[in-house]
């Protein structure tokens, strides 16, 4: 276990679009990241991907389609594996934001390219507008 590729930690992620708008979190970084978290050995992806949306946003949401995956490298020794999927949510609720977020925002296509954040989640939540249609 001592290979370089068995330290990469992944994270799942969901691309929540509600009303024409897809759910994004502020990190400690002042970047937007799409809800979602770490993954530990013997989870199953969705249903994680579910409960990380629920302590997040205070939102049930159903795990979808896998959207993308990619590593992203956030620092010298801090490199994640994400992986996306859609997820979609039947609440008109606010989303309540946890601890682990300074901010949570609601943003239409078009403004998702000006954001601070990875390609990746770019890509991901395009890739959700597109087949939402």
């Amino acid at each position: 276990m001592s290979h370089p590729s068995y330290r990469f930690p992944v994270s799942i992620k969901g691309v929540i679009v509600r009303a024409g708008r897809v759910l994004l979190l502020k990190n400690e970084r002042d970047e937007w990241e799409l809800p979602g978290g770490r993954l530990e050995l013997g989870e199953d992806p969705p249903e994680r991907l579910v409960q990380e949306i629920k302590e997040e946003v205070g939102w049930d949401a159903v795990a979808g389609p896998i959207l993308d995956s990619w590593l992203y490298h956030i620092r010298d020794g801090a490199d994640v594996f994400i992986v996306t999927y859609g997820a979609t949510v039947d609440t008109d609720a606010p989303p309540v934001i946890s601890h682990e977020h300074k901010q949570a925002g609601l943003f239409t296509e078009d403004e998702v390219p000006g954001l601070p954040m990875p390609e990746g989640y770019k890509r991901s939540i395009a890739t959700w507008f597109a087949r939402l249609g």
